[in-house]
Protein backbone atom coordinates (compact mmCIF):
# COMPACT_ATOMS: atom_id res chain seq x y z
CA UNK A 1 0.00 0.00 0.00
CA UNK A 2 1.49 3.48 -0.79
CA UNK A 3 2.60 5.65 2.04
CA UNK A 4 0.62 8.77 2.81
CA UNK A 5 2.38 12.11 3.51
CA UNK A 6 0.69 14.80 5.24
CA UNK A 7 1.74 18.68 6.28
CA UNK A 8 -0.20 21.35 7.61
CA UNK A 9 -0.36 25.19 8.88
CA UNK A 10 -2.94 26.56 10.98
CA UNK A 11 -5.41 27.03 8.09
CA UNK A 12 -5.19 23.54 6.12
CA UNK A 13 -4.38 20.36 5.80
CA UNK A 14 -3.04 18.05 3.02
CA UNK A 15 -2.38 14.53 2.32
CA UNK A 16 -0.32 13.34 -0.68
CA UNK A 17 0.51 9.72 -1.65
CA UNK A 18 3.82 8.73 -2.73
CA UNK A 19 2.22 6.84 -5.69
CA UNK A 20 1.81 9.36 -8.44
CA UNK A 21 2.88 12.36 -5.67
CA UNK A 22 -1.33 11.98 -5.87
CA UNK A 23 -2.72 15.07 -3.72
CA UNK A 24 -5.54 12.80 -1.77
CA UNK A 25 -7.17 15.60 0.34
CA UNK A 26 -6.98 19.48 1.35
CA UNK A 27 -8.70 20.23 4.65
CA UNK A 28 -10.05 23.30 6.42
CA UNK A 29 -8.88 22.72 9.54
CA UNK A 30 -11.33 25.10 11.17
CA UNK A 31 -14.22 23.55 10.28
CA UNK A 32 -13.04 20.25 9.13
CA UNK A 33 -14.38 20.63 5.30
CA UNK A 34 -13.10 18.12 3.16
CA UNK A 35 -12.27 19.97 -0.40
CA UNK A 36 -11.29 17.23 -2.43
CA UNK A 37 -12.85 13.56 -4.11
CA UNK A 38 -12.89 10.52 -1.93
CA UNK A 39 -11.74 8.30 -5.09
CA UNK A 40 -14.43 6.00 -4.76
CA UNK A 41 -12.83 3.37 -7.29
CA UNK A 42 -16.72 1.96 -8.53
CA UNK A 43 -17.31 5.48 -10.36
CA UNK A 44 -13.44 6.81 -10.38
CA UNK A 45 -10.65 6.05 -8.05
CA UNK A 46 -8.39 8.92 -9.14
CA UNK A 47 -8.11 11.99 -7.12
CA UNK A 48 -5.55 13.98 -8.87
CA UNK A 49 -3.70 12.70 -10.78
CA UNK A 50 -0.44 14.09 -12.62
CA UNK A 51 -0.39 13.94 -15.89
CA UNK A 52 3.27 13.21 -17.47
CA UNK A 53 4.87 12.99 -20.31
CA UNK A 54 1.69 13.89 -21.99
CA UNK A 55 -1.64 15.32 -21.37
CA UNK A 56 -4.96 13.62 -22.96
CA UNK A 57 -4.92 10.25 -25.54
CA UNK A 58 -2.58 9.89 -28.31
CA UNK A 59 -4.04 8.75 -31.60
CA UNK A 60 -4.03 4.70 -31.28
CA UNK A 61 -2.17 5.40 -28.22
CA UNK A 62 0.94 5.89 -30.57
CA UNK A 63 3.50 8.46 -31.61
CA UNK A 64 6.48 8.62 -33.82
CA UNK A 65 10.10 9.91 -32.95
CA UNK A 66 12.90 10.24 -35.34
CA UNK A 67 11.69 7.33 -36.68
CA UNK A 68 10.79 5.20 -34.38
CA UNK A 69 7.14 4.23 -32.82
CA UNK A 70 6.56 4.09 -29.09
CA UNK A 71 3.30 3.79 -27.23
CA UNK A 72 1.96 5.37 -24.22
CA UNK A 73 -1.74 5.66 -22.74
CA UNK A 74 -4.09 8.29 -21.77
CA UNK A 75 -2.14 11.10 -19.96
CA UNK A 76 1.31 8.68 -19.35
CA UNK A 77 2.75 6.49 -16.76
CA UNK A 78 3.44 9.55 -13.90
CA UNK A 79 0.26 9.14 -12.63
CA UNK A 80 0.77 5.33 -12.07
CA UNK A 81 4.52 5.32 -10.22
CA UNK A 82 5.70 5.79 -7.44
CA UNK A 83 7.70 9.34 -6.49
CA UNK A 84 10.13 9.41 -4.12
CA UNK A 85 9.95 11.95 -1.57
CA UNK A 86 13.02 14.11 -1.56
CA UNK A 87 11.97 17.21 0.88
CA UNK A 88 9.40 17.62 3.73
CA UNK A 89 9.00 21.30 5.64
CA UNK A 90 6.15 21.68 8.42
CA UNK A 91 4.47 23.42 5.34
CA UNK A 92 6.14 21.67 2.34
CA UNK A 93 6.17 18.20 0.18
CA UNK A 94 8.62 17.44 -2.53
CA UNK A 95 8.24 14.30 -4.48
CA UNK A 96 10.69 12.99 -7.66
CA UNK A 97 10.57 11.00 -10.42
CA UNK A 98 13.42 10.11 -12.40
CA UNK A 99 13.34 7.66 -15.68
CA UNK A 100 14.32 4.37 -15.88
CA UNK A 101 15.10 1.82 -18.11
CA UNK A 102 11.34 0.53 -18.31
CA UNK A 103 10.39 4.78 -18.50
CA UNK A 104 12.95 4.58 -21.48
CA UNK A 105 11.14 2.22 -23.54
CA UNK A 106 7.90 4.02 -23.93
CA UNK A 107 9.90 7.39 -23.31
CA UNK A 108 13.07 7.93 -24.50
CA UNK A 109 14.36 10.55 -22.55
CA UNK A 110 15.96 11.08 -19.22
CA UNK A 111 14.24 13.44 -16.48
CA UNK A 112 13.94 14.34 -13.00
CA UNK A 113 10.53 15.49 -12.26
CA UNK A 114 10.10 16.99 -9.19
CA UNK A 115 6.46 18.06 -7.80
CA UNK A 116 5.84 20.45 -4.90
CA UNK A 117 3.13 21.18 -2.73
CA UNK A 118 3.52 24.45 -0.28
CA UNK A 119 0.85 25.69 2.20
CA UNK A 120 0.78 29.43 2.48
CA UNK A 121 -1.66 30.37 4.48
CA UNK A 122 -5.28 29.34 2.98
CA UNK A 123 -3.27 28.54 -0.62
CA UNK A 124 -2.01 25.51 -1.60
CA UNK A 125 0.49 25.88 -4.54
CA UNK A 126 1.02 22.76 -6.53
CA UNK A 127 4.65 22.99 -8.74
CA UNK A 128 5.64 20.78 -11.42
CA UNK A 129 9.79 20.61 -12.03
CA UNK A 130 10.69 19.11 -15.33
CA UNK A 131 14.27 19.01 -15.54
CA UNK A 132 16.08 17.19 -18.54
CA UNK A 133 18.95 14.99 -17.49
CA UNK A 134 19.42 13.59 -20.69
CA UNK A 135 22.05 15.24 -23.55
CA UNK A 136 19.99 15.85 -25.61
CA UNK A 137 16.56 17.60 -26.59
CA UNK A 138 13.47 16.18 -24.65
CA UNK A 139 10.37 17.18 -25.73
CA UNK A 140 7.02 16.57 -22.98
CA UNK A 141 3.66 17.75 -21.54
CA UNK A 142 2.70 17.87 -18.54
CA UNK A 143 -0.32 18.44 -16.25
CA UNK A 144 -2.82 18.61 -13.29
CA UNK A 145 -6.54 16.75 -12.76
CA UNK A 146 -7.60 17.62 -9.49
CA UNK A 147 -10.70 16.30 -8.46
CA UNK A 148 -12.64 18.48 -6.04
CA UNK A 149 -16.12 17.25 -4.11
CA UNK A 150 -19.16 18.66 -5.22
CA UNK A 151 -21.58 20.10 -3.54
CA UNK A 152 -19.30 21.17 -0.61
CA UNK A 153 -21.24 21.82 1.78
CA UNK A 154 -24.21 19.54 3.46
CA UNK A 155 -27.73 20.60 2.01
CA UNK A 156 -26.35 21.98 -0.96
CA UNK A 157 -26.80 20.92 -4.56
CA UNK A 158 -24.66 20.30 -7.54
CA UNK A 159 -26.81 22.95 -9.52
CA UNK A 160 -26.24 25.20 -7.34
CA UNK A 161 -22.85 25.80 -8.04
CA UNK A 162 -20.53 27.61 -10.79
CA UNK A 163 -17.64 28.66 -12.08
CA UNK A 164 -16.74 32.54 -11.83
CA UNK A 165 -13.51 33.30 -14.47
CA UNK A 166 -11.69 36.39 -13.51
CA UNK A 167 -12.46 37.70 -17.79
CA UNK A 168 -15.60 37.05 -19.77
CA UNK A 169 -14.86 35.46 -22.17
CA UNK A 170 -15.81 33.83 -25.73
CA UNK A 171 -13.92 30.62 -26.47
CA UNK A 172 -15.52 27.63 -28.03
CA UNK A 173 -15.42 24.02 -26.06
CA UNK A 174 -13.85 21.24 -28.23
CA UNK A 175 -15.29 18.34 -28.45
CA UNK A 176 -13.63 14.82 -27.45
CA UNK A 177 -14.52 12.13 -30.25
CA UNK A 178 -13.46 8.69 -30.24
CA UNK A 179 -10.80 7.38 -28.75
CA UNK A 180 -10.30 10.84 -26.38
CA UNK A 181 -9.19 12.59 -29.72
CA UNK A 182 -9.86 16.19 -30.62
CA UNK A 183 -12.20 17.50 -32.74
CA UNK A 184 -10.67 19.64 -35.91
CA UNK A 185 -12.65 22.66 -34.86
CA UNK A 186 -14.41 24.01 -31.57
CA UNK A 187 -18.09 24.25 -30.98
CA UNK A 188 -19.31 27.91 -29.56
CA UNK A 189 -19.39 27.95 -25.75
CA UNK A 190 -18.80 30.78 -23.82
CA UNK A 191 -20.75 34.03 -25.14
CA UNK A 192 -19.07 37.06 -23.22
CA UNK A 193 -19.50 35.82 -20.18
CA UNK A 194 -17.66 34.83 -16.79
CA UNK A 195 -20.32 32.67 -15.52
CA UNK A 196 -20.32 28.71 -15.86
CA UNK A 197 -23.35 27.23 -14.37
CA UNK A 198 -22.18 23.40 -13.43
CA UNK A 199 -24.39 21.03 -14.05
CA UNK A 200 -24.10 17.12 -14.65
CA UNK A 201 -25.25 17.07 -17.58
CA UNK A 202 -22.31 19.31 -19.40
CA UNK A 203 -20.01 16.22 -19.01
CA UNK A 204 -22.08 13.77 -21.03
CA UNK A 205 -19.54 13.83 -23.83
CA UNK A 206 -16.82 14.14 -21.43
CA UNK A 207 -14.51 17.11 -20.60
CA UNK A 208 -15.04 20.44 -21.51
CA UNK A 209 -11.82 21.19 -23.23
CA UNK A 210 -11.10 24.93 -23.70
CA UNK A 211 -8.13 26.94 -25.09
CA UNK A 212 -7.55 30.29 -25.63
CA UNK A 213 -8.91 31.72 -22.39
CA UNK A 214 -7.96 35.30 -21.20
CA UNK A 215 -8.88 34.50 -18.00
CA UNK A 216 -5.98 32.10 -15.74
CA UNK A 217 -7.83 32.39 -12.23
CA UNK A 218 -11.39 31.82 -11.35
CA UNK A 219 -13.18 30.83 -8.54
CA UNK A 220 -15.82 27.92 -7.85
CA UNK A 221 -19.02 29.29 -5.70
CA UNK A 222 -21.87 28.51 -3.96
CA UNK A 223 -25.47 30.22 -4.57
CA UNK A 224 -26.26 29.89 -1.25
CA UNK A 225 -23.25 31.56 0.55
CA UNK A 226 -20.55 32.57 -1.98
CA UNK A 227 -18.28 30.09 -0.14
CA UNK A 228 -15.97 27.42 -2.12
CA UNK A 229 -12.90 28.24 -3.43
CA UNK A 230 -10.26 30.15 -6.46
CA UNK A 231 -8.11 28.34 -8.35
CA UNK A 232 -5.28 29.87 -10.43
CA UNK A 233 -3.21 28.24 -13.34
CA UNK A 234 -0.85 31.03 -14.58
CA UNK A 235 1.35 29.83 -17.48
CA UNK A 236 -0.89 26.63 -18.51
CA UNK A 237 -2.29 27.28 -22.00
CA UNK A 238 -5.19 24.61 -21.72
CA UNK A 239 -7.98 24.37 -19.06
CA UNK A 240 -9.77 21.02 -18.96
CA UNK A 241 -13.42 21.14 -16.67
CA UNK A 242 -14.93 17.19 -16.10
CA UNK A 243 -16.43 14.81 -14.15
CA UNK A 244 -17.30 11.51 -14.53
CA UNK A 245 -20.83 10.63 -15.89
CA UNK A 246 -23.47 11.49 -12.39
CA UNK A 247 -20.51 11.52 -10.15
CA UNK A 248 -20.15 13.94 -7.08
CA UNK A 249 -16.85 16.17 -8.05
CA UNK A 250 -15.73 18.53 -10.90
CA UNK A 251 -12.01 18.19 -11.73
CA UNK A 252 -10.21 21.73 -12.79
CA UNK A 253 -7.21 20.70 -14.70
CA UNK A 254 -4.68 23.14 -15.65
CA UNK A 255 -2.50 21.36 -18.84
CA UNK A 256 0.64 22.60 -21.26
CA UNK A 257 -0.54 19.94 -23.18
CA UNK A 258 -3.62 18.45 -24.60
CA UNK A 259 -4.86 15.44 -26.36
CA UNK A 260 -3.85 14.28 -30.11
CA UNK A 261 -6.75 15.83 -32.90
CA UNK A 262 -8.35 13.41 -35.11
CA UNK A 263 -6.14 14.67 -37.82
CA UNK A 264 -2.50 14.35 -36.20
CA UNK A 265 0.20 13.50 -37.70
CA UNK A 266 1.66 11.90 -34.50
CA UNK A 267 5.03 13.16 -34.69
CA UNK A 268 5.93 14.16 -31.55
CA UNK A 269 8.08 17.12 -32.21
CA UNK A 270 5.19 18.75 -33.91
CA UNK A 271 2.33 17.78 -31.53
CA UNK A 272 0.50 20.95 -30.33
CA UNK A 273 0.84 21.38 -26.59
CA UNK A 274 4.39 19.61 -26.86
CA UNK A 275 7.65 21.92 -24.77
CA UNK A 276 11.27 21.46 -25.63
CA UNK A 277 13.81 21.56 -22.94
CA UNK A 278 17.34 21.87 -23.72
CA UNK A 279 19.72 19.07 -21.76
CA UNK A 280 20.05 20.63 -18.03
CA UNK A 281 16.96 22.86 -18.62
CA UNK A 282 14.36 23.01 -16.01
CA UNK A 283 10.69 23.39 -16.62
CA UNK A 284 8.67 24.87 -14.05
CA UNK A 285 4.91 25.78 -13.49
CA UNK A 286 2.42 26.35 -10.57
CA UNK A 287 -1.10 25.86 -10.05
CA UNK A 288 -3.17 27.09 -6.77
CA UNK A 289 -6.22 26.55 -4.74
CA UNK A 290 -7.34 29.11 -2.25
CA UNK A 291 -10.38 28.25 0.17
CA UNK A 292 -12.63 30.91 0.51
CA UNK A 293 -14.48 30.51 3.74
Amino acid sequence: MAKIYQIENSVVKIAVSEKGAELQSLIDRSTGQEYMWGGNPEIWGKHSPVLFPIVGALKDNTYQYQGQRYQLNRHGFAREMDFSPVGQLADELVFSLKSTAETLKSYPFEFDFKIRYQLEGRTLNVTYDVLNTGDKTMWFSVGGHPAFKLPLFKGDAYVEYYLEFDEKEDAGRWPIEEGGLLAQEPIPFFNNTNILRLNKGLFAKDAVVLKDLKSRKLALRSDKNGKGFAFSWEGFPYLGIWAAPGADFVCIEPWCGIADTVGTSQDLTTKEGIHILEPGAHFERTWSVTIIS
